[in-house]
């Protein structure tokens, strides 16, 4: 049996941070209780008929009903579901006790331009505690121009987490005309920012995309770096600090190699885990369950 490989970053342990005990007991669950069990992350979100718009269903239309997700995260393994307020009223019963949900408390459509993107509540803690959720999750635009109003509708969610022992999954998002002046929401600056911003804003956990590059157009010392994409995943992780992290698990149309890779360089840079969300659910049924299970046999080598 070979020896479970290090991770080049230090990834947060659940023994080792100071939570209260409801935080606690629902991240356990989480981290050792679903999923791949040995303190990794594997999440399926659902929240993209919202924010995308049913276009994104069209190229494999049984993924349009939501009993595909469920059954998908039931086979597959998965630590948790993510969903908005209406998808887990109504499709969650015969799946309660059975699979964890992280409840998003907010979000928007693609429609209006992102220049000023926003997302607005629409479910709170207490709805998360009445269903039975294991944990909220929140969308944070980094760097918008009205980050002011969701920084404030931030503010009451994370006190709300601290009084019923919730944990906060925070979807940290650069966005915004600033962010675009800057090289673009997907460089390691934004990033790296929205990782700390994170951290800073006292998120349990932060979902965050693979670092590129960054382009001329992005601030100093940024600019000059010269990081292959390791060294770019294990910095964000790094400045995530005690809050985990959760990468996005690639493009939607990746195949499965591309996907595997991608798995392996994040659980190596760090990363607490991986969110998937087109890029499996776009597949054939037995196609994504069997690549679910190649993912975890990659997070087996990753204990935390």
């Amino acid at each position: 049996m070979t020896a479970p490989v290090q991770p080049a970053t230090s990834a947060p342990v659940l023994s080792r941070l100071r939570l209260p005990q409801g935080k606690r007991a629902r991240l356990h669950r989480l981290l050792y209780g679903n999923g791949p069990g040995n303190g990794t992350l594997v999440v399926l979100p659902l929240d993209q008929g919202l924010e995308h718009g049913p276009t994104d269903f069209f190229p494999h239309p049984p993924a349009a009903d939501p009993q595909y997700q469920f059954n998908l995260a039931i086979e597959g393994r998965y630590s948790a579901i993510a969903l908005g307020i209406g998808l887990a009223e109504k499709y969650m019963d015969d799946h309660a006790g059975r699979l964890p949900l992280i409840l998003k408390l907010n979000g928007k459509t693609n429609i209006p331009d992102d220049g000023e993107a926003t997302s607005a509540l629409f479910a709170s803690v207490e709805d998360a505690v009445r269903i039975g959720a294991d944990a909220v999750g929140y969308t944070m635009y980094v760097g918008s121009p009205r980050q002011d109003q969701e920084i404030r509708q931030y503010a009451q969610v994370r006190q709300d987490c601290e009084r019923y022992g919730m944990p906060l999954v925070l979807w940290s998002y650069p966005r915004g005309a600033a962010i675009d002046a800057r090289g673009g929401r997907n460089t390691l600056y934004a990033q790296d920012y929205a990782a700390r911003a994170a951290l800073e804003f006292g998120a349990d956990i932060v979902k965050l995309h693979e670092p590129q590059p960054d382009t001329a157009a992005s601030p100093e010392p940024y600019r000059s770096l010269q990081e292959d994409p390791a060294q770019r995943s294990a910095r964000v992780v790094r400045s995530a600090g005690r809050t985990m992290v959760l990468f996005s698990g690639g493009e939607k149309n990746d195949d499965d190699d591309a996907v595997l890779r991608k798995v392996r360089l994040y659980m190596q840079s760090g990363a607490t885990g991986v969110m998937f969300g087109r890029n499996m659910w776009l597949r054939g049924f037995d196609d994504a369950v069997r690549l679910s299970r190649d993912v975890h046999a990659i997070m087996a080598e990753y204990p935390r």
